[in-house]
């Protein structure tokens, strides 16, 4: 979550009609302070006890009763326009994509203040 909370502007056009939304079976209380100490504008929901929305999307290990780094790009419509099962967080060619993904479905803003 620090590589994203870093990049936000760059990657997520600084949030513009762009929601970033992390999902963990962690316990909500360790979620709340883990993102209060990040001090990310990244939200994130808890699954539930059973990891139902993990294992739903598959990204849930039963060995390590964790997530995988799963990410989706989903457009306006709800559709899934980007996967990465997992996400490769330490290769730097993974967010050129990732903001090439974004770019495509909601363009940044021209220099100079444009629409």
């Amino acid at each position: 979550m620090e590589a994203y909370r870093d990049q936000y502007a760059t990657l997520f056009n600084n949030g513009r009609n762009v929601v970033v939304l992390g999902v963990s079976v962690d316990p909500d209380t360790t979620l709340i302070n883990w993102f209060r100490e990040l001090e990310t504008p990244i939200m994130v929901a808890g699954d539930s006890e059973n990891a139902t929305i993990s294992r739903l999307y598959q990204a849930y290990n039963e060995n390590s009763r964790q997530n995988s780094r799963h990410l989706y790009v989903i457009d306006p419509t709800g559709k899934v326009t980007y996967k990465a099962l997992p996400f490769r967080v330490m290769a730097g060619d993974a967010y050129t994509e990732l903001e090439a993904e974004i770019d495509k479905l909601n363009p940044p803003r021209p220099p100079g203040g444009g629409p």
